[in-house]
């Protein structure tokens, strides 16, 4: 039996919450788990990462595969960093311009 540590998705629609699961690898992904050792929440500023690192330990040790995504949660988790900031949100033309129109007004 292949065991994987992976994400299970759950929320509403364009509304992603994660659940950090131990899971069967010909289960579906949002299907019947093992155990659940973590929640993730890519919509909060800061994300949320809660990740229990000592069963995720017994998992790997008893020979769990953690997929691409639960890695890198569990690197950014173990640094103790804050998640890479979101990217600035870059203006149009039209409203750079408009600021910058705005701008000019308020220094005369």
């Amino acid at each position: 039996m292949a065991v994987k540590i992976r994400l299970a998705r759950h929320g509403a629609k364009k509304r992603p919450y994660y659940r950090v699961v131990v899971a069967d690898g010909r289960m579906p992904r949002d299907g019947r788990h093992i155990e659940e050792v973590g929640r993730y929440n890519p919509l909060t500023t800061p994300k949320t990462i809660t990740l229990d690192l000592e069963k995720i330990d017994e998992w790997i040790a008893k020979g769990a595969q953690p997929s691409s995504a639960v890695s890198h949660l569990i690197d950014i988790v173990r640094a103790g960093d804050e998640p890479a900031p979101e990217k600035k949100v870059k203006l149009s033309k039209k409203a750079a311009a408009k600021a910058a129109a705005a701008e000019a007004e308020s220094a005369e």
